[in-house]
């Protein structure tokens, strides 16, 4: 029988942890809660290898693709990125408030009447250094790999992010379906889970609704600037879109969106060269996803979601996701620590984060690679080449 995939697992996980919940006694509840300090404890102290492991090379990567067209793509990329979550901002500021009640739930109540049932035990897990040390660590070595231009410390770095992708792989992600009972059974016994499963309902369509609309925008400036149809050319892009909603990783869909990007009419060398690149820089669709749950979230916590707290967050959103591994919920993972210290969440909050993210993980990644074919279209008119549509 065909292992179940990471989505199917977290909604029978969902559905169990309601059961438990609502059926089971205190005990049984404050047992997963136990495990959810433990886990959540384990995470926070894995978040900053995390960053080092994801950014550095992903950084440093970028100092060996020579060539006239590495700044063009990649501040389109980053560009787009920023504008996706600068629109979604602006389109959730206005929806979320219509059907969601802000300061419905607290996240950190301590009130015996309102807080989760707590652990029966915790074992301390403290970070080896905190997420801003992580994030200039980071920096520091993937700058200085692209610029120095040596193999060793590379080679360091590649293999420390090998292994922190196999933390996450072999450790994190098959323990989130017991992580995930756990919180909406907790959730479910202090009657909270309800009045969350129905906001994000609505959360899921709108996220749907700005991933076709930044899909539209970005294929109307590519058509705009190169003359072709942009509604073609997204109908050329369906395969690789369905392809990456099966798969969750856009490393996985490149032959796929490199197939259509040819169709589309771009150069082979320039789709060869952006479309690779572009699967791991270029994130308006994880954007979008990521900021529409975080600001639901903030909203149900009562929390202020101000632009000018926001911004900086997409500003490093672009950043800190580089090069997240072709495994689900990579963008969650590499993103908790500045969800963690720009917008203030706790562990309940993160964890709840992860869930409804790796739930619309699929359709993210979906619009992450449609999109790189609009930017492969446009790096391809500004290296003086025009489409050539092949059938």
């Amino acid at each position: 029988m065909k292992k179940l995939g990471l989505l199917p697992k977290l909604i029978i996980a969902i559905i169990l942890g309601i059961a438990i919940g609502a059926f089971a006694p205190e005990v049984i509840v404050a047992i997963l809660a136990t495990f959810n300090e433990i886990f959540g404890n384990f995470l926070g102290f894995v978040i900053p290898l995390i960053i080092v492991g994801f950014v550095a090379p992903g950084i440093g990567d970028l100092g060996d693709k020579a060539g006239k067209l590495l700044g063009a793509t990649a501040g389109i990329a980053y560009g787009s990125t920023i504008l996706a979550g600068s629109v979604t901002y602006v389109v959730a500021s206005i929806l979320l408030p219509k059907f969601l009640e802000v300061g419905s739930i607290n996240f950190n109540a301590t009130d015996p009447g309102e807080a989760l049932v707590g652990s029966l035990f915790t074992i301390e897990m403290p970070p080896v250094f905190g997420v801003m040390t992580a994030l200039l660590i980071a920096f520091i070595l993937g700058l200085g790999m692209a610029a120095i231009k040596g193999d060793t410390l590379k080679k360091v770095v590649n293999d420390f992010s090998q292994i922190v992708e196999k933390v996450i792989s072999v450790a994190i992600i098959p323990l989130l379906p017991f992580h995930i009972a756990g919180i909406f059974a907790n959730m479910t016994y202090t009657g909270q889970v309800f009045t969350i499963l129905s906001v994000f309902a609505r959360v899921f369509i709108m996220v749907l609704a700005l991933h076709w609309a930044t899909l539209i925008g970005q294929f109307s400036i590519a058509g705009g600037l190169t003359g072709g149809n942009p509604f073609i050319m997204l109908k050329k892009l369906i395969p690789a879109y369905f392809t990456a909603i099966g798969t969750q990783s856009s490393a996985a869909t490149i032959p796929v969106t490199l197939e259509q990007t040819y169709k589309v009419g771009v150069k082979k060398d320039i789709a060869d060269f952006v479309v690779p690149l572009c699967a791991t820089i270029h994130l308006s669709g994880s954007t979008i996803t990521l900021l529409s749950c975080a600001m639901a979230i903030m909203m149900l916590n009562g929390q202020a979601v101000a632009f000018s707290t926001i911004l900086p967050f997409i500003l490093m959103l672009g950043v800190t996701m580089v090069a997240a591994p072709g495994v689900p919920g990579g963008a969650v993972m590499a993103a908790l620590g500045i969800i963690e210290s720009m917008l203030g969440f706790s562990q309940p909050m993160l964890s709840l984060m992860i869930a409804l993210y790796i739930a619309q993980d699929s359709f993210g990644t979906a619009c992450n690679v449609t999109g790189d074919a609009a930017i492969a279209v446009v790096v391809n008119k500004i290296n003086g080449n025009k489409l050539e549509a092949i059938e």
